[in-house]
């Protein structure tokens, strides 16, 4: 099971958690961008250290570094993703990459006293060696070379992937030529034991420069130990100068004549003597010693770094468990409201379900049809009385009230009490005539089981004398 993940750094979006490697001018950390909607991602985030973060020289480097990276596209090259400045500090977010530094590799390595495989060596630096060659053909949004050179080329900055690939990371230390940031006069960059001659005398360095460093370390990755170890600085300088080396092959009987030649070539003391390229040198590596494939380097890798890659997972997992937020999709207003219930895991809903929280539909019995059907009747009685009275009326007098249809009573209650018959005929025309303007009012609902009986239509009235002054137009 998997331990629980530190308190991280809130940095932006960025939660920054245990360091996962340390080098002179930063720290490297396990981080989770964690955005909108439940997305996350685990990114490496490098991390200046703090006596150089408020240093403005070391600062500018480290925004060039960022600068400088993200202009590099190829599959050999860690990519640059973003850069996060917070309380005086710069953070430098990469993609995090599953893998290990050349330099534990080999150091594991020669602990166990196992020569690392030829064809493995050729295959990790032919690769790095490419993605050297991308960064010094990066150019500018209008087309110009950068000139970017690396100037740190060792095994702490070329990581060996899971998946068998080789990435170049760390432009730290790198800068386009002829741009404003300069080096200290008499600093010098980069790791001394990688370092070319020209760059020991403080002359211009250039992409061979990458070259001779590269060289360095095939040569130590074939050899099984440091090529210019020495007790001190000065003379790890000076035996750099002398340009001393002997063949790998000499070290390691397994490395062919036509590798020695490579990088015997490449660690020319002159400029002009190694290879033009980058890309020439992988090219020269590749035709001299058949490189390892991807899967081979990727099981290589992962037997050396076994416990590491272990423990790493572990702290992922953790990590990332700690950050994980279901997404709650916003509410869509036209969308169905689904029940608390659905939310508890029970995220169907059955249209049987719906249909028993609908209202029952309304059922029609045989007594309200027939009662709609004499209804019906009655009406088609009352106009043949209302035509009847209209041809008598156009030849004895004014016209005779008609019972309109709506007053024939269709409700279920119990019917009203009927008028006396000593009340005047005007009473129950005046309330026709009114009931014909207005809307039936709402039938009484009716008990249940009891069928409707249509009330009896009255009989029309008798005509009322000729000139009374009883109807009123309207």
């Amino acid at each position: 099971m998997s331990a629980a993940a530190p308190a991280p750094l809130i940095v932006g979006r960025y939660a920054i958690f245990d360091r996962i490697a340390a080098g002179g001018m930063a720290t490297v950390h396990v981080a989770r961008l964690v955005g909108e909607g439940g997305f996350a991602r685990t990114v490496a985030v490098k991390r200046l250290h703090p006596q150089f973060a408020l240093d403005p020289e070391f600062v500018a480097m480290f925004l060039d570094e960022a600068r400088l990276a993200a202009r590099i596209r190829h599959p050999n090259v860690v990519p640059t993703v973003d850069i996060v400045t917070a309380d005086d500090e710069l953070f430098l977010v990469m993609e995090y990459v599953e893998g290990e530094a050349l330099s534990t590799l080999l150091r594991v390595s020669r602990e166990r006293g196992a020569a690392v495989p030829v064809a493995v060596a050729a295959g990790v630096m032919a690769q790095a060696l490419q993605g050297l060659h991308a960064a010094h053909e990066a150019r500018n949004d209008l087309g110009e070379p950068l000139g970017i050179v690396h100037r740190d080329v060792s095994p702490q900055n070329v990581l060996v992937g899971t998946d068998g690939v080789a990435r170049v990371l760390d432009f730290g230390v790198a800068k386009a030529l002829g741009k404003l940031h300069t080096t200290r006069e008499g600093q010098l960059k980069g790791k001394l034991g990688y370092l070319a001659p020209e760059q020991v005398l403080g002359h211009p360095v250039t992409r061979r420069s990458d070259v001779f460093a590269a060289a360095v370390v095939l040569w130590e990755a074939l050899a099984g130990h440091r090529l210019f170890a020495a007790e001190s600085e000065g003379n790890v300088l000076r035996r750099i100068m002398e340009g001393a080396v002997e063949p790998p092959s000499k070290h390691a009987r397994e490395v062919p004549p036509e590798l020695d030649a490579v990088v015997l070539r490449a660690l020319s003391k002159e400029p002009a003597d190694r290879f033009d390229t980058a890309l020439a040198m992988a090219e020269a590596i590749e035709e001299a010693a058949p490189p390892a494939t991807g899967r081979t380097v990727g099981l290589w890798m992962r037997e050396l770094a076994r416990e590491r890659l272990e423990a790493r997972a572990q702290l992922l997992a953790a990590i990332e468990s700690s950050t994980a937020t279901p997404a709650r999709p916003r509410p869509d207003p036209a969308a169905p409201t689904i029940p608390d219930d659905a939310e508890k895991g029970h995220t169907s809903v059955s249209v049987a379900a719906d249909r028993e929280r609908a209202p029952a539909p309304r059922r029609v019995s045989w007594a309200w049809i027939a009662l709609g059907g004499a209804a019906l009747g009655g009406i088609a009685a009352s106009a043949m009385l209302l035509a009847h009275g209209a041809a008598t009326r156009s030849s004895s007098g004014p016209p005779e009230p008609a019972t309109p249809a709506s007053s024939i009573v269709t409700e279920t209650a119990p019917a009203p009490p009927q008028p006396a018959p000593s009340a005047a005929p005007h009473a129950s025309a005046s309330a026709s005539a009114t009931a014909a303007t207005e809307p039936p009012p709402p039938a009484a609902p009716r008990a249940p089981g009891r069928p409707a009986r249509p009330r009896p239509v009255p009989p029309a009235p008798a005509p009322a004398a000729a000139g009374s002054g009883l109807y009123t137009r309207e």
